[in-house]
């Protein structure tokens, strides 16, 4: 969806701006391209700078009440240093590639509640402005869905998904906030846990699955949270018994938990290996650090074929986001921005 709007900090007759993505799917890390497109005004300007800018509305856990906000993420010059005349057209075709850890909007075509846009900026004679904003929808990565998809076949639910402000404590995490993808438990273990958290940390080797399990208290124990994490390589996916794997992490979750007792309120882990999962490219940590977790750290959530497509659209209703129709999901992210520049 493309929004036109006048550059209102040049007045009435400044230029207009049009930024259109190429249509199909984009993916973390791979390339967003598009043209933006420039009409002149009624005098020639001289155009400075072209940017686009990555957005995404994220959550703060941290203090005593939850909010809301726009948080930038990435930002790229698309174009500038020419003079656009008097009733111009002009456009200019762009590559950027999006930040390995930027978050997945959609599975299976269905939207998951999280909003991402991308935001193009005109610098114009000293003047700046805000001109277009788009919404950016994101297909996973062929491990994220191979991951999703053998939690869904195991028979973990999809509640919700979500962006949160921090870090996950002891990941290479770049972003400034994580994705949590939150799963209702497969019946099999849903004595042991309330729910469980996915988070994914890409980079251009393979990425970091940080698992968090919301443990269920009992009479002689309290509840707590333990995660663990586990790092996979980009290649071979589709070569791999997801279901075997993803069974076997969720086992040493529990069973960890099960032996260590609660780690406190968001748990712990530090690295210790697993040989018995071994494959290249695939290694375990748990246990022993410290995780900056929710306030500093991330949680989880997942989906699958059939359970987790049924999931997404039982939770969120299809062509529904968070509430708002996808449709209107870049007018929020508007809206937030206007709010943001009242109060600059």
């Amino acid at each position: 969806m493309v929004f036109k709007r006048l550059l209102g900090s040049l007045g009435v007759g400044g230029p207009t701006v049009d930024t259109v993505l190429d249509p199909g799917p984009v993916h973390p890390g791979g390339p967003l391209t598009g043209q933006v497109h420039l009409r002149g005004g009624t005098a020639d300007f001289e155009i400075e700078q072209i940017t686009l800018e990555l957005v995404a509305r994220v959550e703060d856990e941290r203090g005593e009440e939850e909010r809301e906000g726009v948080v930038l993420f990435d930002r790229f010059t698309v174009g500038g240093g020419f003079r656009l005349a008097e009733g111009e057209q002009r456009s200019l075709p762009f590559t950027a590639h999006l930040p390995w850890e930027t978050p997945i909007t959609e599975l299976y075509g269905q939207p998951l509640g999280i909003i991402l846009g991308v935001r193009t900026g005109l610098e114009i004679a000293g003047a700046k402005d805000k001109g277009d904003l788009d919404q950016l929808t994101v297909n996973p990565l062929p491990v994220q869905e191979a991951v999703l998809e053998a939690l869904g076949q195991l028979g973990f639910g999809f509640k919700s998904a979500d962006l949160e402000l921090g870090h996950v404590g002891g990941t290479g995490q770049r972003l400034p906030f994580y994705q949590e993808i939150e799963l209702a438990p497969a019946p099999q273990y849903a004595h042991a846990i309330n729910e469980l958290e996915v988070t994914f940390l890409a980079n251009p080797g393979g990425m970091d699955v940080v698992l968090e399990a919301d443990k269920r208290g009992g009479l002689f124990s309290s509840g707590g949270d333990a995660l663990t994490l586990f790092t996979v390589g980009h290649e071979g996916a589709e070569h791999r018994d997801w279901n075997t794997e993803v069974d076997a992490w969720i086992r040493s979750l529990v069973e960890r938990r099960a032996a260590h007792g609660s780690y406190g309120s968001h748990g712990s882990y530090g690295s210790y290996g697993h040989g018995e999962y071994g494959a290249p490219g695939y290694g375990h940590h748990d246990g022993h650090g410290h995780a900056d977790h929710h306030h500093d750290g991330g949680r989880r959530s997942g989906p699958s074929t059939a359970a987790i497509v049924g999931g997404v659209a039982a939770g969120v209703a299809v062509g529904v986001v968070g509430g708002m129709v996808a449709a209107e999901v870049v007018d929020e992210i508007g809206d937030a921005f206007e709010d943001e520049e009242d109060e600059d």
